[in-house]
């Protein structure tokens, strides 16, 4: 199952905070006040292939869901990733 296969609908705002708690989970010594949603989260944080699989991993464990390799893509900024979310 593919992560367009999803309906749903939640506020965007608690999208942001539970992708945000991740952030804060996987790189604690980064100021994520400045985040800009628009950028990829690798350009702005200091995240490695690694930190980026375990943001996916977190988001397979709270939601319950598969997220296949080639939607992995779809997750690289807080705007995407908030946008993919809101369906799950």
């Amino acid at each position: 199952m593919h992560l367009g296969d999803y309906t749903g609908c939640r506020p965007l705002s608690e999208i942001r905070e539970e992708v945000l708690d991740i952030l804060k989970d996987i790189a604690p010594d980064e100021d994520l006040s400045q985040l800009n949603d628009e950028t990829r989260f690798r350009e702005q944080l200091e995240l490695d292939s690694m930190d980026f699989l375990d943001i996916v991993m977190e988001l397979r464990k709270r939601h319950r869901i598969q997220i296949p390799e080639d939607d992995y893509i779809n997750l690289a900024s807080m705007n995407s990733t908030v946008g993919v979310s809101r369906t799950i």
